[in-house]
């Protein structure tokens, strides 16, 4: 479909041409407008975080996909500029897109610190397995 409508003249360029229109969400339902993004490609819900999977490469609305983009994690690039990874529920592909200046910071935090909340092994066991590893499972006071 995106394809079709790319190849008649229906659909913009968004790799070079800014994106100037507004969406629903589709997993919460909050309108999403261009403004307040501090860029001029607006991509994910500022509220939930999520998208949805429109591209191959970014800005080409090329992927038949259609599956919602959830956010799984964030990352820090070289420049100190946070990004997402969302990951497709449908075809579990994977992208990173930066965050906008709206994005909501607590939905953000929760994202980053996933990781340190639920560890992939069991927290009360951390003493037992510092000391396994050579260290004596105390903090120095």
């Amino acid at each position: 479909m995106n394809r079709i409508n790319r190849r008649n003249g229906n659909q913009p360029d968004y790799r070079n041409d800014p994106c100037t229109e507004s969406f629903t969400c589709k997993v919460c339902g909050r309108l999403v407008v261009p403004e307040g993004a501090s860029s001029d490609h607006r991509n994910h819900c500022p509220n939930c975080l999520c998208s949805l999977h429109v591209d191959i490469e970014p800005g080409d609305r090329e992927s038949d996909c259609g599956g919602v983009m959830e956010p799984i994690a964030a990352w820090v690039r070289n420049n100190g500029e946070w990004a997402l990874i969302h990951r497709c529920r449908r075809c579990g592909d994977l992208s990173s897109n930066r965050i906008a200046a709206d994005d909501n910071p607590m939905k953000l935090m929760s994202i980053a610190m996933r990781p340190l909340t639920n560890p992939p092994f069991p927290i009360e066991r951390i003493e037992e397995m510092t000391r396994m590893m050579g260290g004596d499972g105390t903090l120095p006071e």
